[in-house]
């Protein structure tokens, strides 16, 4: 069939936008890195930089041959069984920008997890753990939520409780797969040597550069408008008895409720960490702010302005108490990655299954064409999508756990995973990448890859 001229124009214009966003959600690999870099110690700054590069890399050839198939070839609600490789794209479904667009949210789970194993991890285990996480584990997720054959999608013909699972831009699909991942590796690895103290008093580990974390924070906040607004794919799409709105309405609604969701967590977590530690914390702050991205992004296309101000609320004192916990149990993530994106991406699917609003839900997910769907069950939409939420995030966390905590565990026991302890001790990235990220301050440190192994043969 013979394209027009008006479509070939709406066509461009939404590929535009679309690729817009994939270079939005890209610059998140950069905020990630920085917020990375500095949340560690200065001794482990290259090895950390290296992962971020590392997640990009594997998971771009991963994603390639596997991930986008298993993802979104169209065969069964479960699994995809076709287009590995890209074969057959472009086609009627798909083209070059939305792979593109799908291969940036996959690199950014890997980040996710390398967050949580830090400062103790063998090189080796990043390759294995990225290249199966986003070769397999996630986009199979990203099927059953995201794909139209999926079977919690949405978007299917056949939709779970009458519904399907609304999880716009992945709180669960990305941010919660992630955070599960890296828990499973973080508890199979255990803290970092000299973590807690043998009372199981935890001792400080600070991360050795501030500036870089708020650097990293701005720099995620501002890609996170390719991630919210940047999944309606598409933003030429009118809404029928409308005059004036369209995906462009909603698209300006998602990156407004994606901002205040981040603030109010940034605000709150601002005011309750200084009534807790007594004093004012940039870091904590930078979490909480990034909590609140997290929370909404399950629900940024289909909730009110004045809801993701209680999103972002809620969010804050989640990342708080889970800290607070985690701390208790002896549990060691350095980036608070389990945490934050484990515990406000769950309580942003349950938000979302809350407080949706039908004609956000309608026009999101069925462009403006009035049909009858369950929304938000505290706007009287009944129990249709909190049940399909409850769902998702269970079977996320089983799937999740079957997979990734098995992979860690044969890591473990062929002792590919975790680092000799007195590598540890000298840092990464002495002992494994051959020299600093910065210039040695004290002189009783190895300038080199040569005088550490050296000082390794003096000591045995």
């Amino acid at each position: 069939m013979e394209v027009t001229w008006e479509q070939s124009v709406t066509y461009s214009i939404n590929t535009i936008y679309l690729l817009f966003s994939t270079y939005l959600v890209f610059v998140m690999q950069l905020g990630f890195a920085m917020i990375c870099a500095g949340s560690v110690r200065a001794k482990n700054a290259m090895n950390i930089m290296l992962t971020n590069v590392v997640d990009a890399v594997v998971g771009s050839i991963s994603f390639y041959l596997f991930g986008f198939a298993f993802a979104y070839g169209n065969s069964n609600p479960f699994i995809g069984t076709n287009l590995f490789a890209l074969a057959n794209i472009p086609n009627e479904n798909y083209d070059y920008g939305f792979f593109l667009y799908q291969w940036a949210f996959a690199i950014a789970v890997a980040g996710i997890t390398s967050g949580s194993i830090a400062e103790r991890t063998q090189f080796s285990a990043y390759l294995v753990f990225s290249f199966f996480l986003t070769g397999f584990v996630y986009p199979i997720v990203a099927h059953w939520v995201w794909s139209s054959s999926g079977w919690l999608s949405p978007n299917s013909s056949d939709l779970f409780l009458g519904s399907g699972a609304i999880d716009f831009a992945g709180s669960g699909v990305v941010h919660l797969v992630g955070a599960i991942a890296g828990l499973w590796g973080s508890v199979i690895e255990g803290p970092r040597v000299g973590r807690f103290d043998a009372y199981g008093k935890p001792i400080p580990f600070r991360g050795h550069n501030a500036t870089l974390v708020v650097l990293g924070t701005f720099l995620l906040w501002f890609g996170w408008f390719g991630f919210n607004p940047g999944s309606f794919d598409r933003i030429l799409v009118a809404y029928p008895g409308t005059s004036n709105e369209g995906h462009w309405t909603s698209v300006g609604r998602t990156a407004v409720t994606t901002t205040l969701a981040g603030s109010t967590a940034g605000i709150v977590t601002l005011f309750g960490r200084r009534l807790l530690i007594g004093h004012w914390n940039a870091t904590d702050v930078c979490n909480g702010l990034l909590g609140g991205f997290v929370a909404i992004t399950s629900g940024c296309s289909v909730v009110e302005p004045w809801a993701a101000i209680l999103c972002g609320f809620v969010a804050a004192w989640v990342l708080i108490g889970l800290n607070i916990l985690a701390l208790k149990l002896n549990y060691d993530d350095p980036l608070e990655a389990a945490q934050l994106h484990g515990g406000c991406g769950l309580w942003g699917l349950l938000f979302t299954g809350l407080f949706a609003k039908e004609q956000f839900v309608i026009q999101t997910y069925n462009a403006g064409v009035a049909v009858k769907r369950p929304y938000g069950l505290l706007l009287g939409g009944g129990w249709g999508l909190i049940g399909a939420q409850v769902i998702e995030i269970l079977v996320i966390f089983v799937f999740v756990s079957i997979t990734m905590g098995p992979m860690f565990y044969g890591l473990h026991k062929l002792r590919l995973l975790r680092i000799p302890v007195d590598d540890e001790l000298a840092g990464l990235d002495i002992s494994c990448h051959g020299g600093y990220a910065y210039a040695p301050q004290e002189e009783n440190h190895p300038r080199s890859y040569g005088d550490y192994l050296r000082m390794q043969d003096d000591h045995s």
